[in-house]
Parts: structure tokens; C-alpha cells; sequence
């Protein structure tokens, strides 16, 4: 399998992204270290070869930074999840999030009818490396804190803001 990679570019900041075949299956954290996508890849997908192909990803990159400049609220990319059947449900239940919308582990578990596994969303939700279209910077806590995001509390924040939401909850479900 092929899988094709780039650096997003914005702002002051870079990200690596990638796809194979079938769709994106990486979105990086801002001004994430090369070494840690590369040792995502290996594990996740071993025989993988790996092609950085900025003409390949244009619409990845296109559709991503039209979200970062605040143009593109939704998303329409073909996506390779890669998780446990578990994972793959959570991450689901994340892009039925709307944009401007925040909820909580606890909506999340519910939402999958799964109302006593809110640690283990928690954990699922901590595997997504699809950020920013796997939208698990619209997660907070159950008092609307802000919580552990996998890109930084940072990134977290600076995503909410583009998506000029506060950290209190709103309803989705």
C-alpha cells in the first residue's frame, strides 16, 4: 500500500497529513515532529510505502486549510480511520458533531448507547489521528473545561476559536 504524505503549511506553523488509496488517514498536531507521524505509520501501517506527494494531497490540504481560515465548516474527504472496532465507532460518533458545537466524553458515550464507557471514549478519542476532521477538539469536560487533547490544549483552544465557540457546552444530541 501506498501512502502519501505532506506538510501543511499555515500560519507560522506546519503539520504533516497523509492518505492512502482509500482516504486521509493522518492529520498531525501544529509543528508536530516528523519522527512521531513516521512512527505512527510503522505501527499503524507496516508495509506502507511511504511517499511525500504535495500534488497527491492538494485537495487534503485545500480542504484543511479552508477550515483554518475560517472558510469550510464541513468536510467532504474520503477518510482510512484506522482503530479497533470500538475506535471506529467513537470516532464516528465525533463527526456527528456540529461545527461550533462542543460536547462531553459523557454525550459522546451516550450517543453510542455505551452511557457507562465514558473513560474508555476517553481513551478512544485519545487515539484519533485524524485531527481536526475527526473533530475531537469539540470534546471538553463535564463542567465545559477544556481537557487533554492529543495536539496540545493549544491547538485545541486555537480550533474552538476558529470555530468561535466558548469551552461550555452546547447540545447536539
Amino acid at each position: 500500500m501506498e501512502v502519501y504524505f505532506t506538510r501543511l503549511n499555515w500560519n507560522d506553523t506546519s503539520f504533516p497529513i497523509a492518505a492512502s488509496e482509500t482516504g486521509l488517514c493522518y492529520v498531525g498536531a501544529l509543528n508536530e515532529p516528523s519522527d512521531l507521524f513516521d512512527d505512527w505509520i510503522r505501527k499503524h501501517l507496516p508495509r506502507a510505502e511511504l511517499i511525500e506527494h504535495p500534488r497527491i494531497m492538494q485537495p487534503y490540504q485545500e480542504q484543511l486549510l479552508e477550515y483554518l481560515n475560517g472558510v469550510r465548516t464541513r468536510f467532504s474527504l474520503p477518510l482510512h480511520l484506522i482503530g479497533t472496532p470500538f475506535q471506529l465507532e467513537v470516532w464516528q460518533a465525533l463527526c456527528q458533531v456540529p461545527y461550533g458545537v462542543t460536547v462531553t466524553y459523557s454525550d459522546i458515550a451516550k450517543q453510542i448507547y455505551r452511557p457507562g464507557a465514558t473513560r474508555a471514549v476517553g481513551t478512544a478519542i485519545s487515539k484519533n489521528r485524524v485531527l481536526i476532521v475527526v473533530p475531537c477538539h469539540r470534546i471538553v469536560g463535564k463542567k465545559g473545561d477544556l481537557t487533554g487533547y492529543w495536539g496540545g490544549l493549544n491547538m485545541k483552544r486555537q480550533l474552538l476559536e476558529i470555530e468561535q465557540v466558548s469551552s461550555s457546552k452546547l447540545p447536539f444530541l
